[in-house]
């Protein structure tokens, strides 16, 4: 009997919005709560971000100004896959956040000015793909502005649930004058926090952490600095953790699995702090 082809796991990009803390101290990290109702991540902090779509596909004069043939080595992708990977982290960002990762065709980022004046119901329309996002930042004169972004890993969920993703995270400055805005749907609540306050929210059982998003933050640890929080990284390997049967259930095959493992248990279900 022939075997049924195995199908490509979907691509996904997520961003991590940072800001500079008001006291000094560590970078602040933009999360989302995520809506129990949802069938991937349900009730967990995450980051904005979602699957890369077939509209990510944008016209070659968008990407005016911007090497994708270095962002295909960077990636480990084709110059046209690394574009729709970039594509679609800046157009999932501006669908959650509000937050437009653009500039003019003379470099200048967008401002706050020209959001205001885009009909309420534009980043809706994007979402439910009545409103073609290429099409929005040719209308304007944008280009997606992905100079400031910086890879941070690329995770893959683990093989079993029926529901999987190949996920390219990175990290961004907020855009100076932009603000996040109301959330989508997906997102129930939002939060600015440090590296140092998420992990301790999450082993107090405030706040529920997957695997990749603990990873991303302790990545961010040791950062004091916006600088070195967006310093380039070295590899970008993917990891493709595995899920242990059992109970309670266990993920192994990433860096300091059994740190979070032992955090999870320590503070999940939350003890009423």
């Amino acid at each position: 009997m022939t075997s049924p082809p195995v199908q490509p796991v979907p691509q996904a990009a997520t961003v991590l919005l940072l800001r500079d803390a008001p006291d000094g101290r560590a970078p602040e990290i933009f999360t989302i709560t995520r809506s129990t109702a949802l069938d991937f991540s349900a009730g967990v902090s995450a980051f904005p971000g979602g699957r890369i779509d077939d509209s990510d596909d944008l016209d070659p004069s968008l990407w005016d100004g911007t090497d994708l043939p270095a962002w295909g080595r960077l990636l480990g992708l084709e110059p046209d896959g690394a574009g729709k990977v970039l594509a679609g982290v800046v157009r999932e960002t501006f669908e959650e956040t509000g937050i437009l990762l653009a500039r003019h065709r003379d470099g200048t980022p967008v401002g706050p000015e020209l959001l205001t004046t885009l009909p309420t119901d534009t980043r809706e329309r994007v979402e439910r793909l009545e409103l073609d996002f290429g099409g929005l930042l040719s209308e304007h004169g944008l280009r997606p502005d992905v100079h400031g972004l910086r890879p941070l890993s690329r995770w893959i969920t683990p093989e079993g649930p029926p529901r999987r993703y190949d996920t390219y995270f990175f990290a961004a400055a907020l855009p100076d004058g932009q603000l996040p805005g109301t959330l989508s749907f997906e997102g129930i609540a939002s939060r600015w926090t440090t590296a140092a306050e998420a992990l301790a929210d999450f082993q107090a059982g405030r706040h529920r952490l997957m695997p990749p998003t603990w990873a991303q933050f302790r990545a961010l640890l040791p950062a004091r600095s916006m600088a070195e929080a967006l310093a380039p990284a070295g590899t970008f390997e993917a990891v493709q953790p595995t899920v242990v049967a059992g109970s309670p259930r266990q993920v192994i095959g990433f860096a300091d699995a059994e740190t979070y493992a032992l955090e999870l248990a320590t503070g999940w279900p939350p003890t009423g702090e």
